[in-house]
């Protein structure tokens, strides 16, 4: 089993409506997923009281202990990857999230503030030795921050692709309970969570294929 923990301590990120597009992407791509929400505010839980499909599961846990016990439980149910989604803040549950994780990713707007915000979380994923990327999230189409935001995260690890515009149908298929690709199946929305899925993905397999 894979385990991806998606965290910042900046709020307003985008960390959940990426955990529940990637999630629903994946499972889409024959994958047994669930989902760990780390995150008191409740946003994928809230979201799954919406949804009719009972899939992804989606597990809470408000503690190291419940985290560390869900790994291995979920593992022998034979789960293939499991999602983490952390909350906006640098806490012991944000750490725990980090250190179980095969790979985290760290979603950041366009701007200074989502930039600098993301060096404490960087600090700590370095101290546990994780693999992580950048995912530049709510982006506009295209622009000169952009530009600059992208050089910046280059200059301090890996930036995933691509990057997640900011476009209506993640909300709305948030509030519908359901993934975008579910929700409107043949747009730009979710071209780009099925890209960002199979970049995931692709990481997620050379780890394997390096200590196979």
């Amino acid at each position: 089993m894979y385990v991806v923990t998606l965290v910042t301590q900046k709020g307003g990120s985008g960390k959940s409506t990426l955990t529940v597009g990637l999630a629903v992407a994946a499972m889409e791509d024959a994958n047994r997923v669930a989902v760990i929400e780390a995150d008191s505010q409740g946003t994928v839980s809230s979201w799954r009281r919406r949804r009719t499909n009972p899939y992804p599961r989606v597990d809470r846990v408000a503690d190291r202990v419940e985290i560390e016990r869900a790994i291995p439980r979920l593992r022998a149910e034979g789960v293939r990857l499991a999602i983490i989604d952390t909350a906006a803040t640098n806490n012991n549950l944000s750490s725990c999230a980090i250190s179980v994780a095969d790979f985290c990713l760290i979603p950041a707007r366009p701007s200074p503030a989502d930039i600098e915000a993301a060096l404490p979380t960087l600090t700590t994923i370095r101290r546990f030795n994780r693999r992580f990327a950048f995912v530049l999230n709510q982006t506009p189409p295209r622009g000169y921050r952009l530009s600059e935001a992208a050089t910046a995260l280059n200059s301090l690890g890996v930036l995933a692709l691509p990057f997640i515009v900011q476009r209506n149908d993640y909300q709305d298929a948030l509030g519908a309970g359901l993934g975008v690709t579910e929700f409107a199946p043949e747009g730009k929305a979710s071209e780009e969570i099925r890209a960002l899925w199979g970049w995931v993905s692709k990481q997620l397999n050379r780890e394997a294929v390096v200590h196979g």
